[in-house]
């Protein structure tokens, strides 16, 4: 695949290779100007990507992010939680922004849907933990996946058929008083909000997988744009510190109905750092001055909740292990210009456990806590590289960097963000 271009005849996807919040959202706007069809395919609305162009600012949350390209349809493929005031909420915070969105946006009619007692008892799981919760986002996206798994849980095409959907309702609703005791909600008012949210979606409402089936057939060029990334998927991240879905390649066939025989570029975006939201381990995490130096240069809190995010040198364990997972053909680095402020750069290469070195990342939490990590300490550069547009003008300690990362994955760098801006980014 040539930089910047997307494969024909097969599906490209865009993944995160670390704990989310890597930028991934500015790449798939780049290559946006290259396909057709952009498709979400799982996660809810506790995703962020924030894509600035033109110096307008684009927050999304559930919304693909291909919805910048007003030649680009976007889907909100069948993997993917719904929650309906929030879908349209944010669509309109998109067209006041003059995104022109008409004919462009549909959902499949198998997504589940998440309600506002999905969230109350998002907070109420929270509280049972304590000092051990999770962390979340508390927009209700775990409950409703544990509804979507439990097969007590009310999909869009549920909408269609309201004496169905009112039964299920009733029922859920019931079933979670009786776990966590009468918390306020008011069933019917729900029930005729829905009635009527339920019409307003009805212009929206696709069969995805046929859909995006015909789409290939038809030549289609179509991106996937993943929510969180693969540290934090359900089985394969720090659980039970991850999200509720397959943040993964795996995510992709099961949320999209697709098989892997289309899946064409794994293109994974890592930050030339790391970070991470809510509670869990991080190996790599700096809780001092250093680290808060690249709080504040990288500008890190949540796009979604504004949380600040605990930031750390670049895990090379967890870039190898999530590698092996999703397979990724390129790499997107990611906010490296954040790195100028520093003399020297540090990479974790390994961990010491109980006295052993070890280069794949660990299922065991509580072997994370007693690691030790190993760490190459790389020279900076202290160059302003935010003017940069081609590999060439970076400094040599730069490019060194970034090779060090490249060779160590085995995986080409193919490109490389030093700003905001949909402008700043370099292709290799």
């Amino acid at each position: 695949m040539a930089a910047g271009t997307v494969s024909d005849n097969k599906v490209s996807v865009v993944l995160g290779t670390q704990w989310g919040d890597e930028g991934k959202g500015k790449l798939v706007d780049i290559l946006a100007k290259d396909i057709d069809v952009c498709v979400r395919c799982q996660g809810g609305n506790n995703a962020g990507h924030t894509i600035v162009v033109g110096g307008v600012k684009y927050a999304f949350h559930m919304l693909p992010s291909g919805l910048v390209n007003p030649d680009c349809i976007s889907v909100v493929g069948s993997g993917v939680v719904v929650h309906l005031p929030s879908f349209f909420a944010e669509l309109e915070d998109l067209e006041a922004q003059g995104l022109d969105c008409g004919g462009r946006l549909f959902i499949s009619d198998r997504c589940h849907l998440v309600f506002d007692f999905h969230q109350i008892v998002d907070g109420l799981k929270e509280g049972e933990l304590g000092r051990g919760s999770i962390g979340t986002t508390k927009k209700g996206i775990g409950p409703a996946y544990s509804s979507k798994a439990s097969r007590s849980g009310i999909r869009v095409h549920h909408l269609y058929h309201f004496e169905e959907f009112e039964k299920r309702l009733r029922t859920i609703v019931s079933a979670r008083h009786r776990r966590y005791g009468e918390f306020e909600y008011d069933v019917e008012a729900e029930l005729q909000r829905y009635r009527q949210l339920g019409e307003r979606l009805r212009p929206y409402v696709i069969d995805s997988v046929e859909h995006l089936h015909k789409e290939l057939g038809a030549g289609k060029r179509i991106l996937v744009e993943g929510a969180n990334a693969l540290m934090l998927d359900l089985d394969f991240g720090t659980y039970p510190y991850v999200t509720s879905s397959n943040t993964g390649i795996g995510g992709v066939c099961t949320g999209l109905g697709l098989p892997p025989t289309k899946i064409g570029d794994v293109i994974g975006v890592a930050k030339a750092y790391t970070t991470r939201v809510g509670g869990g381990p991080f190996p790599t995490e700096l809780t001092d001055a250093v680290g808060q130096k690249l709080r504040d240069v990288g500008a890190e809190y949540g796009v979604t909740t504004g949380r600040p995010r605990r930031c750390g040198w670049l895990d090379l364990v967890v870039l190898r292990y999530s590698n092996m997972i999703n397979g990724y053909s390129s790499i997107n680095l990611t906010k490296l210009d954040v790195l100028d402020v520093f003399d020297e750069i540090k990479v974790a290469v390994s961990y010491t456990i109980s006295g052993k070195s070890v280069t794949s990342f660990p299922a065991d939490l509580d072997d994370l806590e007693t690691a030790t990590v190993n760490y190459v300490t790389l020279p900076g550069w202290r160059e302003n590289i935010s003017k940069c547009r081609s590999f060439d003008e970076l400094p040599a300690n730069c490019q060194a960097y970034v090779r060090f990362i490249e060779n160590d994955l085995g995986v080409p760098v193919k490109w490389i963000g030093v700003g905001a801006g949909r402008e700043e980014m370099i292709a290799i």
